[in-house]
């Protein structure tokens, strides 16, 4: 249900694209990075409003990971080329066979746009796909305009580690904190700036958004952007959550809650959820369950394991929660828990968990019995000194 009291004013890029398009693109050839989540308010699609405000200007789609629809699952499921049949246009997939649009995708046209709803994570690849697009179109000399869209999860918290630099891949490429606090077209500034990009980027702002409001306030309907990302309940715990892929602990794929559940056959719910209550989490509220995944991690095996509910956003902190699940299912079940083995997002060496977390001292501490909670560099940032990083960058108060 939309919330009434939230801002109605709020406009996305691509809706003040569509109110007034900007003067790079009028009459310019562009491509579109986009997927099915890429709507307006009306749940029209970034294909069909650009058609309407740039007519005969799309000449190109591309898509990210999960594919153009979203279909696609995670972990190198890769998603083949095919054609958009209604504006008979070339969509190009950039999680296949290459990741950075290729001088022959990217030939004859002016401009590529980007309209992608992130969600504030470092490990989402959408962030990464963006870089790849500016890479190549600078080498192509292409102009880029973002179409930005707010960070769901608000803009003012920032939680989890910098990722260690001799840690980059395809989930993190640059020393960005897992819940990094930008928007998409925040994320592309940054990036230019760091990496010294000579490419000429565009940033179509949205209106009517505070940093601090979180995507419950935005008087809009969550529109799934990959096949586990469903609601914004799992939006939430993602930053944290997603740490269990690293591990031989079902993240929930393959049920009705990804991400909201955690567990294992060989997990003992009610014993799990007792040593965290005991800690005391702050936000978050547990529940011991079962549950039977249809796919992926132990598939048709029943699960123990516990359930997720968020209760206060703003003092739920989801990464140090997860580290806190993951330290005490090593401790309880050390024979049974594991870390998952490579490869992992075309990474063929380093152990999933290191390039998720953004080093080996998550791993390291776990393994060896050290209360990760003590260790400052493993699950904490410095807020402000990341804010710092990232001024120039920002462009909302």
């Amino acid at each position: 249900m939309l919330n009434p009291s939230s801002s109605v004013k709020l406009q996305l890029g691509l809706e003040v694209c569509a109110a007034e398009p900007p003067v790079e693109l009028r009459g310019a050839k562009f491509g579109l990075l986009a997927n099915s989540a890429s709507v307006d308010r009306e749940w029209n699609d970034s294909c069909h409003v650009l058609e309407g405000c740039l007519p005969g200007g799309l000449a190109a789609v591309f898509s990210p990971q999960h594919g153009f629809w979203g279909q696609e699952q995670a972990n190198m499921i890769e998603s083949p080329h095919a054609r958009h049949t209604e504006f008979d246009v070339p969509v190009y997939s950039l999680y296949s066979e290459v990741r950075q649009p290729t001088a022959e995708m990217l030939n004859g046209l002016d401009a590529l746009v980007i309209d992608l709803q992130d969600v504030g994570c470092r490990v989402y690849t959408f962030l990464w796909t963006v870089l790849a697009c500016l890479r190549g179109c600078a080498q192509q000399g292409l102009r880029v305009v973002v179409l930005d869209r707010p960070n769901p999860l608000g803009g003012e918290l920032i939680q989890g580690p910098l990722l260690d630099s001799r840690y980059r891949s395809f989930v993190g490429e640059l020393p960005m904190p897992m819940r990094h606090g930008l928007t998409l077209g925040e994320a592309a500034r940054w990036m230019v700036g760091e990496l010294n990009i000579q490419v000429d980027l565009r940033v179509v702002a949205v209106r009517g958004w505070k940093r601090s409001q979180r995507f419950e306030e935005w008087a809009r309907a969550w529109v799934p952007t990959s096949p586990n990302l469903p609601t914004m309940d799992a939006v939430t715990v993602y930053p944290g959550q997603v740490l269990l892929e690293g591990t031989n602990l079902s993240e929930g794929r393959g049920t009705t809650q990804p991400f909201q559940l955690v567990g294992a056959p060989y997990v003992d719910p009610q014993a799990w959820t007792a040593e965290l209550r005991g800690v005391g989490l702050p936000g978050v509220r547990l529940r011991p369950v079962k549950f039977r995944p249809q796919f992926d991690k132990w598939a048709g095996r029943s699960c123990g394991g516990i359930g997720l509910q968020v209760t206060d956003v703003r003092e739920f902190d989801p990464y140090r929660t997860t580290v806190t699940m993951l330290d005490a299912a090593q401790r309880l079940w050390p024979d049974a828990f594991a870390w998952r083995k490579p490869p992992y997002e075309y990474e063929n060496e380093r152990w999933p968990i290191d390039i998720i977390s953004g080093s080996d001292r998550l791993r390291r501490a776990i393994t060896s019995g050290t209360d990760p909670q003590r260790q400052a560099d493993v699950v904490e940032v410095d807020g402000d000194a990341w804010i710092q990083r990232t001024s120039a960058a920002r462009l909302y108060a």
